[in-house]
């Protein structure tokens, strides 16, 4: 099915973009969310008319997700579950405990802007990407602990590695430099 898009879809093309899609993406995602409109003369014409409008109100919600990226940069959530010795958890963590964990930090986002391919079923710190818009993304650092003192512990242990690791990429590079020469 040939479809309008009516904003930038990622892996697919930009607004006013005529793609073909598969019937039931069309159907089931594109269309009833407004994301495109089917391509006959009729929606070409009316998508030509309003073309000003869809850009006006794709640039607001850019500004917009660009604003809230800024005020998420270096934004850490602590989750605290239940778990095994061995750091296994009792159930895992899912896009909507992430979701809720990010809105009682006072960001308001959906569940669909998370990035996750499968639960976390372990504790630990991971790096959640999110798109806010199909041009902006922030990622938010996600901590899975038993308790509120095991996440403060396991975030110094991280910022301990980290400073680590960084110092041993600066030692690397005149070591680069070096051998270039």
């Amino acid at each position: 099915m040939e479809v309008i898009l009516l904003e930038r879809i990622e892996r697919l093309g930009q607004m006013g973009d005529v793609v073909n899609v598969k019937n039931g993406y069309a159907r089931n995602y594109l269309l009833p969310q407004k994301k495109a409109l089917r391509k006959t003369k009729d929606n070409l014409a009316f998508f030509e008319s309003k073309r000003k409008e869809y850009e006006a109100r794709n640039l607001k919600m850019k500004q917009d997700a660009e604003a809230l990226a800024e005020k998420m940069a270096g934004l850490s959530v602590v989750i605290v579950r239940q778990a095994a010795e061995t750091g296994q958890l009792y159930g895992s963590v899912t896009m909507r405990d992430i979701c809720e964990a990010i809105r009682d930090a006072g960001f308001h986002i959906e569940r669909y802007q998370i990035d996750l391919n499968q639960p976390f079923k372990n504790l630990g710190i991971f790096d959640v990407k999110l798109s806010l818009h199909p041009d902006v993304a922030q990622t938010v650092r996600i901590n899975i602990a038993r308790s509120e003192e095991e996440a403060k512990r396991a975030t110094q242990k991280k910022a301990k590695k980290e400073e680590k690791a960084d110092a041993v990429k600066a030692e690397e590079k005149p070591v680069e430099e070096a051998k270039a020469e």
